[in-house]
């Protein structure tokens, strides 16, 4: 007998766990299917997709345990610390990450039972067009659902000629696995996965060398924090070169060798043991028979979609990776909450112009709204508010002085229109920016909230009275 549903939801990602789990709130009955298995000791479909399972989760599991490690060595002394010489058991870091992996992939299990959603193991595909809805195919069985939410996510890029085959060349699959830390890593790209994950290694022991193929560090960034991450960087001993132009890859049982045209149009070569790509990810729309039924793709190949993620097709909605957007897992999921609350005839709501960013490296790097660079660019008069961790007792007494954080405002209105963190704990201080910009406040009315001392979030309060030239401790 056929299985019929209100929803189905194709993949277990964010966007679509969060998506089920919302639309069973609502009333509906749901199903959501996934065929990875990612790393399961069993080959069973795994939950969480790529964030939870080879992304988000396990790459800051092991930027923690780098960080403690590099604190241990470099940090303990002059707070009176005395320690032996650290030493990492890379086998250790990578099965704890694993720990929290397994944990984290069996709650949404325990989520979905809680919330009364069917799991169906394997890939959905579109099969026909009903009357009231569409008939897919999940692994082996047909389901019928009145809806479809499209969240397949997104895969690696990969580059022509080189082969991934997470031992020597690795995607991010194969960077969370390195059973052994590299004397030489060889990095292509410069983004948030390169920078993370060449973080990690290079607090570990590695030599870590960045090729970056476009002329400006971190462009998605504001410009100051930009060119104050990679001062810092470079002092941390990352060799990010910019501007190059990758050549030939060759891979031997020695490691991994790179040609490549530096900035000043010299050829290069660079020998390393392991070389990571992260030039980027596409959607994953393979395997759904999207062309068959009629679904509209973008020049990009994303799924063509609009402000409340509907495709073309009646019935049929795609969120997160998959549709146009920053690639960020939380957006997945404000796109999945807002599909589910459509459906049932609620407003839905997903704001990407109060999407935050953050990059996880030492110190975190977040941010919301525009950049200098964009108001400029848009002819946005504006003012800053701009303060230094230095001049904060808590960070002080971290020793977490490094970085500061911007804000900016418009000029007339003073409602805020951008903050942009350096700093520790930037990851964390970002969501009072969010929740502020969210409901159009201005910089005087982060001025004047009473923010608790000593912490961190005095920096934001300082930042505020900046815009007005009324910082009190700088």
């Amino acid at each position: 007998m056929t299985k019929q549903f209100d929803v189905l939801v194709i993949g277990g990602g964010p966007g679509g766990y969060v998506a089920a789990i919302r639309a069973a709130q609502l009333g509906f009955s749901v199903a959501c299917c996934e065929s990875n298995p990612y790393a399961d000791p069993k080959g069973e479909p795994r939950l969480g997709g790529t964030c939870l399972n080879v992304g988000c989760i396990p790459s800051k599991a092991l930027l923690h345990t780098s960080h403690l490690f590099a604190e241990a060595a470099h940090s303990f002394a002059a707070q009176g610390i005395t320690v032996s010489a650290p030493k990492i058991d890379v086998p250790t870091m990578v099965g704890r990450k694993d720990t929290i992996v397994n944990q984290l992939t069996s709650g949404i299990k325990g989520l979905f039972k809680k919330n009364k959603v069917t799991q169906l193991n394997g890939h959905g595909s579109f099969v026909a067009k009903l009357d009231a809805g569409w008939q897919l195919k999940v692994g082996e069985e047909l389901v019928e659902a009145k809806q479809v939410i499209i969240a397949t996510g997104s895969k690696a890029r990969h580059l022509p000629g080189v082969p991934v085959d997470n031992k020597f060349v690795c995607d991010n699959v194969g960077a969370l696995n390195i059973d052994a830390v590299p004397k030489k890593l060889a990095i292509i790209g410069a983004g948030v996965i390169g920078l993370e994950m060449g973080s990690v290694w290079r607090r570990l022991g590695s030599e870590v060398t960045l090729l970056e193929a476009l002329p400006e560090f971190l462009s998605v960034a504001d410009v100051d924090v930009a060119k104050e991450a990679v001062k810092i960087f470079n002092k941390q001993g990352l060799n990010i070169q910019l501007g190059v132009s990758i050549g030939e890859v060759k891979v031997s049982k020695k490691g991994v060798s790179i040609a490549y045209v530096d900035k000043a149009g010299v050829a290069q070569k660079l020998d390393a043991d392991r070389l990571i790509v992260s030039v980027g990810r596409i959607p994953n729309i393979e395997g759904l028979n999207a062309e068959a039924v009629g679904l509209k793709l973008d020049e990009r190949g994303r799924i063509d979609v609009d402000a409340h993620c509907r495709s073309n097709l009646p019935g049929v909605w795609a969120v997160g990776d998959v549709v146009s957007g920053p690639m960020l897992a939380h957006k997945a999921m404000e796109e999945g909450v807002m599909v589910a609350e459509v459906m049932a005839g609620q407003s839905g709501h997903c704001n990407f112009d109060t999407l935050p960013g953050v990059l996880y490296t030492s110190p975190e790097i977040a941010w919301v709204g525009k950049t200098e660079q964009q108001l400029k660019a848009d002819g946005v008069a504006y003012k800053v508010g701009k303060i230094p961790f230095m001049a904060n007792g808590r960070a002080l007494g971290m020793g977490e002085t490094t970085g500061f954080v911007k804000m900016l405002a418009d000029a007339t209105t003073d409602r805020i229109l951008g903050v942009h963190i350096i700093g520790a704990n930037a990851s964390e201080l970002i969501s009072e920016a969010v929740v502020a910009m969210e409901f159009g406040a201005a910089s005087e009315d982060l001025a004047r909230i009473c923010h608790a001392h000593p912490t961190l979030t005095e920096v934001m309060h300082e930042a505020a009275l900046a815009c007005d030239k009324r910082a009190l401790h700088f």
